[in-house]
């Protein structure tokens, strides 16, 4: 199948180009930024003529839909740029696709607060946005359901490549910089007493391979493993990780508003497609702090 995948540079893109290719797709990417930063195409989702050039060109007979802006943070003070790009952009995607297959990928930040005693959540629970990023997701998923697309709702995804504003690459970072003596032994830390669902970035593409597919037109489903940690637990195990011993502080400053204090989700409709997370959040952690070893600690590879 020829599948073009708008935000092939970020996270989870960098590793699903790869994983569509070793399951025998013909794949081109699209990214933002300068010259040779990306794969394929340049797409500014707010330009819909760059959209519809992409589409033209490559002639995908699916899109998967990656690109946008996804920091919960900024978007309290950036609302009218994740409008524009999460909502008007996730349009422009589904003008140029015209009636091509569209997979989106969404956030299970679109569900808000839900009690404790209500979750793991389900696909059929109805979104209640808390936050402008959620807010525009929620409104990108109509979109795309009303154009019989399909969307993921995606837990919380975690290993190498994540952006740095995020908690555990943020963490990861600091610890990097403690190891090189460039700064004390304390890490800086927001909320650590929030409960995530967090699924291994590798099993979050493997995930999206499944529903490109063999997902249903019109449907929803989650990658989600079904069990929570408290974002503490998870810091304990990197810092374990990364063998380095640090002071952890709390700072005021990084404390997110209307922050979600649980989300766990029910990954059972995914699992009917053969889905299965595979990897730990160990495994997942180490990974993260391995992508951060420069060059020349790594082990060679070949060669005598």
């Amino acid at each position: 199948m020829r599948i073009l995948v708008t935000g092939a540079s970020g996270f989870l893109g960098t590793h699903l180009v790869p994983a569509l290719e070793r399951a025998g797709h013909d794949v081109a990417g699209t990214w933002l930024g300068p010259p040779g930063a990306g794969c394929g195409y340049e797409v500014d989702l707010t330009d819909p003529d760059t959209v519809r050039a992409a589409v033209g060109d490559f002639r995908p007979e699916c899109i998967v839909h990656l690109a946008g802006a996804s920091h919960v943070g900024t978007s309290w003070t950036q609302m009218g740029l994740y409008h524009r790009v999460n909502v008007v952009g996730t349009q422009a995607v589904l003008d140029a696709a015209d009636g091509i297959p569209v997979v989106m990928a969404s956030s299970a930040e679109v569900y808000g607060p839900v009690p404790p005693a209500e979750q793991p959540i389900t696909e059929d629970r109805a979104p209640d946005p808390a936050n402008p990023y959620a807010l525009t997701k929620a409104a990108a998923e109509l979109l795309v359901l009303r154009a019989r697309g399909i969307v993921l709702r995606l837990f919380n995804l975690i290993g190498p490549g994540q952006d740095e504003r995020f908690a555990l690459p943020t963490f990861a970072a600091q610890l990097r910089s403690i190891e090189r003596g460039e700064r004390e032994p304390v890490l800086s830390v927001g909320n650590l007493d929030a409960r995530r669902d967090f699924v291994h970035v590798f099993d979050g593409a493997e995930a999206v391979v499944r529903v490109v597919e063999g997902g249903e037109a019109g449907s929803v489903y989650q990658v989600a493993s079904g069990r929570a940690w408290r974002v503490g637990e998870v810091l304990d195990r990197l810092i374990s990780a990364s063998g380095i011993e640090a002071q952890v502080e709390v700072d005021p400053e990084r404390f997110r508003p209307n922050d979600i204090p649980l989300l766990v989700g029910s990954a059972t409709r995914l699992q009917r497609l053969g889905w299965r997370a595979q990897r730990t959040v160990d495994e997942a952690v180490a990974d993260l702090w391995n992508s951060l070893r420069p060059v020349s600690e790594l082990a060679p590879q070949g060669g005598e």
